[in-house]
């Protein structure tokens, strides 16, 4: 185990033997109290497998929530503790519209898409789960970054999971942003396109602006991205000198206190399951 600033993990295999639960032992070995290891759980800090599978690799590990689970044998245990993201209380996420195989979500910004080894109650996946219970599956088919806000499916079959995936790999759907970023963007025209390559990889940024405020120096630019690249619409502006107001990562002199001005307001795509076209939008 190592432990600094609040954060570490805690492995242990429990061979042959293993009696009492789970979080007897996490308390009795990390010297956390129940209710921290209790609470750490519920929210997905805890992982539990085999501790061998046949050629003596280490099994698939999955969550465990349930404190009052007992201890057996052959079991490996990885606990993912991080004080700070535990503390964290997520910001809500809103159902859209539920077409039963899938779902259309508004993540708010600040909200993870998925969770980390050391949790996913910051998670968009985490919250859908505990809005249909166990009434459903659920599948994350594309990201949005944790930073953003905007429109979000998720699948709740595989067939579904498998063919929405497929348009966003195929590109065969068109997401729209609302971006602000800092400058006069039209001094470039009122309309432009980014080319610039990415990790080594086409990448396709089509923009259109709607206005400029001399006040703040910055501009507010309707975006259509035809490829879905890391970070592509924060690196594609930061590469022309217009990053994205709010931006952690990427600018200068494009910080502020509001968070990142960048929301994925629209969705348009052939539906897989009904054969029809689509159109999701979200009011900023």
């Amino acid at each position: 185990m190592t432990m600094a600033m609040g954060k570490f993990t805690f492995t242990k295999a429990t061979g042959k033997g293993g009696s009492g639960t789970v979080c007897d032992l996490l308390s009795s070995e990390t010297g956390l109290s129940k209710s921290k290891i209790k609470d750490a759980m519920n929210k997905g800090a805890l992982w539990v497998g085999k501790e061998k599978v046949q050629g003596g690799r280490i099994g698939k590990l999955r969550r465990l929530r349930k404190a009052t689970s007992m201890l057996h044998a052959g079991m490996r245990i990885e606990f993912h503790y991080d004080e700070n993201l535990l503390a964290l209380k997520p910001p809500q996420a809103r159902l859209l519209e539920d077409l039963r195989e899938y779902s259309v979500w508004h993540k708010p910004a600040g909200l993870m898409a998925q969770g980390t080894m050391y949790g996913d109650h910051c998670s968009l996946l985490r919250q859908v789960e505990i809005y249909f219970g166990n009434s459903r599956e659920f599948f994350l088919v594309h990201r949005l970054d944790r930073e953003a806000a905007g429109l979000m499916l998720i699948a709740h079959t595989k067939k579904a999971a498998a063919e929405l995936s497929e348009i966003f790999r195929n590109n065969l759907i068109i997401k729209k942003y609302r971006v602000e970023v800092l400058g006069n963007l039209a001094e470039k025209g009122s309309k432009g396109a980014i080319d610039l390559s990415l990790d080594g990889k086409t990448a396709l940024t089509e923009y259109e602006v709607e206005s400029y405020n001399p006040a703040s120096d910055t501009s507010i630019v309707d975006v259509t991205i035809k490829t879905g690249r890391l970070h592509q619409i924060r690196r594609h502006f930061d590469m022309i000198a217009f990053p994205v107001m709010g931006d952690p990562k990427y600018g200068q002199w494009n910080k502020n206190k509001e968070g990142m001005k960048l929301v994925a307001y629209s969705l348009r795509f052939t539906c897989p399951i009904r054969n029809t076209d689509v159109e999701y939008n979200f009011s900023i």
